[in-house]
């Protein structure tokens, strides 16, 4: 049987990719996205996420809208020149024909866990706040769900969207510190690896020779976000955030996984960091808390090879 999720997802480029990604994959059934602020407000994450469900063919998959803001602190917007004002690349998508499911996300994410126990899998690959929220509303999740699998975070590198933390939790670090301190299993598929995996424009191009639906909207929303990535780094393509953790989904294998707890920094320069104790005895701040697995290492080669087989028609 394939392995049910749900993608709580700010699409996003990346986003798109991953949710593609994990659509394509016959060992993953994709049973509803919630939405969450992050590259784009909530209001327009949610009606990318419709879009994308229709483009795909796939407006049964159901879309819950999350939260407008942080659990602690007011959002602090958008990202257009990473991914587009219209967070698609400035494509200027139509607006899609369904509606988003009348429940919150907290609350579909609740019902899904709690009426399948030990099935389902959480994958955020945007702020964690929704995923707090539904702990806050019902902590037995903690007890129900399969596992979290979770693109953010840095252990062992710099961040992003400051020297000091990756974006998805700078967005909301509170939260983050709750989910990563709640008792259940959860996977860190963090900076450490996605700025090893490197999508080059030779990879990119494959997208515009395949004929899926899903391909073709990547091949068309692709290229603002390439253009980021290759200005600000001096690369050639992409680094592979979202993706890499359907990937871990999918192999985990690929990647080189250490167990340490984690706190994440609520205050000052350093707001957003994902701190490890990496050492062996306990440390005030970090006593009682859960192992994470945090991925330190990847098989960017094999990684990339997946992601294209999985996309190609």
């Amino acid at each position: 049987m394939p392995r049910k999720i749900i993608i709580d997802t700010d699409p996003g480029v990346d986003d798109t990719m991953a949710i593609y990604f994990a659509m394509r994959s016959p060992e993953l059934e994709v049973i509803g996205l919630t939405t969450i602020f992050g590259n784009v407000h909530t209001s327009l994450a949610t009606t990318n996420a419709i879009r994308l469900m229709e483009i795909a063919g796939r407006p049964d998959i159901p879309v819950a809208p999350g939260s407008d803001n942080p659990l602690a602190q007011p959002y602090e917007g958008p990202v257009p020149y990473v991914h587009g004002a219209d967070g698609q690349g400035d494509v200027n998508l139509p607006l899609p024909g369904g509606n988003p499911l009348a429940a919150s996300a907290a609350e579909f994410i609740i019902d899904q866990v709690m009426s399948q126990p030990g099935e389902i899998t959480l994958v955020p690959v945007g702020p964690l706040t929704n995923i707090a929220l539904a702990l806050r509303l019902e902590p037995r999740i903690a007890q129900n769900v399969r596992e979290v699998v979770l693109m953010g975070g840095n252990a062992l590198c710099p961040g992003n969207a400051s020297p000091a933390a990756e974006a998805n939790i700078r967005n909301d670090p509170e939260a983050a510190d709750v989910v990563f301190g709640a008792p259940w299993q959860v996977t860190m598929v963090g900076l450490d690896v996605t700025h090893q995996v490197n999508m080059t424009g030779k990879h990119l191009a494959h997208y515009n020779a395949l004929k899926n639906p899903m391909a073709q909207h990547i091949a068309r929303i692709v290229p603002f976000y390439r253009n980021f990535f290759e200005t600000l780094y001096g690369i050639d393509g992409i680094f592979i955030h979202d993706s890499s953790a359907v990937a871990y989904l999918l192999d985990p294998t690929l990647f080189q996984v250490e167990q340490w707890p984690i706190r994440v920094e609520t205050q000052g320069l350093s707001r957003g960091k994902t701190w490890p104790n990496t050492g062996k005895r306990p440390v005030a701040g970090w006593e009682d808390r859960p192992l994470v697995n945090v991925c330190v290492g990847v098989d960017s080669t094999r990684m990339i090879d997946l992601e294209m087989a999985r996309m190609a028609d």
